[in-house]
């Protein structure tokens, strides 16, 4: 042996410095400890309009894009609402087709709530009060007899395909 602890990795070149995500070499304290630069993840909601929500960039420093961000984000949230409340399911369908259409609609109703809830973990106040104001809306249009009239009484506790969304 070579009575050291290294067996043998004395003659190796040394390993890679390490960069970025933006591809600048990382920063290196006086204490020798190196820090990375990320981009600022907020912990508690603010008020801008410069950040990132759902992607990369976007929308980045632009306000403009920041309004487009919250039009989306109420229109995603809107559109949870009308396929939470929504009835697909048509008289004299097979079972087979009904399922289909309910694991769709459902399927859908998820990705987009995880959307908005991707979104809301930006901990943008404005993505936030879009989110609630689209869940609002898309409530009262959908979900009460506001816009409606009441249906006709059928039997059971049944008002649309899908089971409520339920956060507990």
């Amino acid at each position: 042996m070579d009575g050291g602890h290294m067996n043998g990795m004395t003659h190796m070149p040394p390993p890679p410095s390490p960069v970025t995500a933006t591809g600048a070499p990382p920063v290196t304290t006086t204490t020798g400890a190196t820090m990375q630069h990320h981009p600022m993840m907020h912990m508690a909601f603010f008020w801008g309009t410069n950040g990132e929500i759902l992607f990369p960039g976007w929308p980045g420093s632009n306000t403009g894009m920041y309004l487009l961000v919250l039009i989306f984000i109420f229109i995603l949230a809107f559109l949870v609402e009308f396929l939470s409340h929504a009835n697909f399911a048509r008289r004299g369908s097979t079972t087979a087709a009904v399922g289909l259409v309910q694991t769709v609609v459902h399927t859908l109703r998820t990705g987009l709530g995880y959307m908005v809830m991707l979104a809301v973990m930006s901990f943008n106040g404005g993505v936030f009060l879009a989110a609630v104001a689209g869940h609002a809306l898309g409530f009262l249009v959908f979900g009460t007899w506001v816009f409606r009239k009441p249906p006709p009484p059928v039997t059971g506790d049944k008002s649309s395909d899908l089971s409520p969304m339920i956060c507990a």
